[in-house]
């Protein structure tokens, strides 16, 4: 490499590469001359044993040094010039003229690695030259060896923060200035530039430095992230950019024009949504506008790292202002302590020159409120009916002629889980070989819905239709009135404007009040087949503790899990946690009125269907039934009621005997539908051990047993075989 002369003229640098080769060449000076120098002070390469041992001699020059000098110090009686050339004067020279074409190129705009680099992170000259001293044998293998030369040890092939500091002045008063270079808080060394490596009971001068391996590879153009990044970061380039599907195009204008507000740093925004509301598509419009690649780093990933998080989070910054790209962090609530982000991270981020983007889904506030830069809180906000159907529709295209309103009314997605579940539903329709229907839809939805409400209650896959329960008149137009309010929710809510009169109480909660077996459980399994969602039953009783502010726990994880779930809600023992309010004698009972307040808030904020179920409606809240939509009574059946539920219970392959007479085994056996079901069960098992059809024997058997588990007393009038023509009413 030689280096410039002075008069030269200044022409911009072809490339990004000629830059750096221009900067190695003035770098490349100071190592000539401290070979000069070296070998002018008697440094032998012809001793093959140089380096492994240290003579007398040596030790008798080197006791004759003062502070500071070394082996080819200048101070040593041996002036700046060797073989008649002005070292330093040289050095000065090259470094201005690279300068000067540092300069032009960049007015020029050339695209120079090495200067972004030295721009982003402030580099003084001193530390550029630091920095291209100790890059210098990564690029080109003669300086390992030159550097083992100048150290005097063969195995020393990468230079030492002694070496650096040597090559960089001869001044030991100096010398001892440049030490922060190379120190922990030196910027080459904060900014994860350099690396200092050696033992930490070696001293400090001894300590080996190189760039870390990212930076020397983004030098030479390489546009991926560094190594230890893999899977926790990416780099989404601007070319890749889609265009806009779930953000309005109104809302990016209005991002953007908040992205270019006010002077100085540019925004911290702390985006927060669900899942697939927008905020990725939305960061990346923003680095688009700020033609800048979006860096995504997902933070759940980083913490999980443990201790090596900070320095993982350190290489994102760095890599962010290497590639001068806007910062989009993911999974912010995992770096927040008590709703606030640690300082340090913090006001790292405030301090990134470019635009900061954190997504959460609950909202934070920064606890210091003197920041450098503004902090917008951007809410992105769940779809209403419309904007659903219409995404349900642009993204199925053709297929947008099936009936999208009920899918779009009872799946309260986001624009990114509307994608997904009808990308599952047209694989199951490929599976099957046959063409997209509503029922692909509704399976695939239902598996987009947040399934973690499996952990906390039962799922129950509906099964029961209309026909298969038996209720009065009545009972059965209140169930369908349920079901067609969850089905017109989108006229009454959206085209009729009551969505703007309710800021609560927007969703469905009924109460089922009925003896066991009476078909509450029926009745919620056929409301949710009908309307095509997911059913959940809770036992609220597993959910009442003795201590105080469990129950408040337990219940906010099953309504926070099923905030997402989009289906219905089944409590069962309602009556566990929902008695009657207590007159407050001592403070279990306040916190007993605190459970069932904090329900009644839960319930009226939850937008889905809620549906209580207790045995004795007696013991319910007057003020708590009051804000119920339905309260439906499910009667004990009477004699005709029963024989229709004995009827409806057989299934058709079943064999019947001719003996079987439906009619008396309902006068004879006041049973609600449950324990009906558990004798045709028990009989049906009876008979298919004897191979025989199903018959009054096998029925009456089971009866008896049925009447012995529910301790019921047993009159062996009732479970003898009927004589001929048999019409008296026995039991009723």
């Amino acid at each position: 490499m030689s280096g410039a002369v002075t008069g030269q003229a200044v022409i911009p640098f072809a490339d990004s590469q000629a830059h750096l080769l221009a900067g190695l060449a003035v770098v490349d000076l100071r190592v000539k001359w401290a070979v000069v120098r070296a070998r002018t002070n008697g440094l032998n390469p012809q001793d093959e044993f140089r380096g492994l041992y240290i003579s007398d001699d040596q030790v008798d020059e080197l006791l004759g040094y003062d502070i500071g000098q070394h082996l080819w110090s200048t101070a040593n009686g041996h002036g700046p010039n060797g073989h008649g050339r002005a070292w330093p004067d040289l050095i000065t020279q090259a470094r201005a003229h690279w300068q000067a074409q540092t300069r032009a190129s960049r007015e020029a705009g050339v695209v120079m690695r090495l200067d972004d680099m030295a721009q982003a992170f402030a580099l003084t000259l001193e530390e550029i030259e630091a920095f291209l001293l100790a890059l210098a044998p990564e690029i080109d293998p003669r300086y390992a060896q030159i550097v083992a030369y100048l150290q005097d040890d063969v195995t020393r092939k990468r230079p030492s923060v002694d070496l650096l500091l040597n090559l960089l002045t001869d001044s030991f008063t100096h010398k001892l200035r440049l030490r922060r270079l190379f120190s922990d808080n030196g910027r080459l060394l904060q900014a994860h530039l350099l690396q200092r490596l050696g033992d930490s009971e070696k001293e400090f001068l001894a300590h080996t430095v190189r760039p870390y391996p990212h930076i020397v590879e983004f030098l030479l153009e390489n546009d991926s992230l560094d190594a230890k990044l893999d899977g926790l970061a990416r780099l989404l380039p601007c070319a890749d950019l889609p265009p806009l599907q779930r953000v309005s195009t109104d809302f990016m204008a209005q991002l953007r024009q908040a992205n270019h507000s006010g002077e100085g740093l540019p925004p911290f925004f702390a985006f927060y949504g669900e899942y697939g509301a927008g905020r990725r598509e939305a960061a990346w419009h923003l680095a688009q506008a700020n033609d800048q690649p979006l860096l995504v780093a997902n933070l759940a990933a980083i913490t999980a790292q443990g201790e090596e998080s900070a320095a993982i989070m350190q290489r994102v910054l760095r890599d962010g202002r290497l590639y001068q790209a806007t910062l989009y962090l993911t999974h912010w609530q995992a770096m927040l302590q008590d709703g606030r982000p640690p300082q340090p991270l913090f006001a790292d981020l405030l301090a990134y020159p470019h635009t900061v983007i954190v997504a959460s889904e609950a909202e934070w506030q920064p606890a210091n409120s003197l920041h450098r830069r503004p902090v917008f809180a951007i809410s992105f906000p769940a779809l209403d009916f419309g904007q659903r159907l219409a995404l349900w529709q642009a993204h199925l295209g053709e297929d947008s002629a099936l009936d999208l309103t009920a899918v779009a009314t009872y799946f309260r997605f986001s624009a990114g889980q509307i994608e997904d579940a009808i990308a599952t539903a047209r694989d199951l329709a490929r599976w099957r070989n046959e063409p997209l229907s509503t029922i692909d839809l509704f399976t695939a939805s239902r598996a987009h819905s947040n399934q973690n409400l499996a952990t906390l209650a039962a799922k129950i896959q509906p099964r029961y239709k209309w026909g298969d329960i038996v209720l009065p008149a009545d009972t059965l137009d209140q169930l369908s009135e349920m079901v067609n309010m969850v089905r017109q929710r989108p006229t009454v809510y959206g085209d009729w404007g009551f969505d703007r009169k309710l800021a609560l109480g927007k969703g469905l909660s009924a109460l089922f009040a009925g003896d066991s077996g009476t078909g509450k459980t029926m009745a919620a399994d056929i409301m949710a087949g009908e309307l095509g969602l997911d059913l959940y039953k809770v036992d609220l009783s597993t959910l009442v503790s003795k201590y105080i502010g469990e129950t408040e726990k337990n219940l906010d994880r099953i309504f926070t899990e099923a905030a997402t779930s989009n289906a219905i809600l089944f409590f069962d023992e309602a009556d566990a946690i929902f008695g009657k309010r207590s007159e407050v004698k001592d403070s279990h009972d306040r916190y007993a009125n605190i459970e069932i307040s904090y329900l009644l808030q839960r319930m009226e904020a939850y937008e889905g269907v809620v549906i209580l179920a207790t045995n004795l409606r007696a013991n319910l809240d007057e003020a708590f039934t009051r804000r119920l939509h339905f309260a439906i009574e499910f009667p004990f059946p009477e004699v005709a009621d029963r024989q229709r539920i004995w009827q409806v219970n057989f299934p058709a392959e079943t064999p019947l005997a001719p003996d079987v007479n439906l009619h008396l085994l309902a006068q004879r056996y006041p049973l609600a539908g449950g324990n009906i079901r558990n004798i045709i069960l028990a009989a049906a098992f009876l008979a298919a051990e004897k191979q025989e059809p199903v018959g009054m024997v096998h029925l009456l058997h089971a009866a008896r047993r049925e009447y012995q588990k529910i301790g019921r007393l047993i009159d062996d009038k009732l479970f003898a075989m009927p004589v001929r023509d048999e019409k008296v009413e026995i039991g009723v």
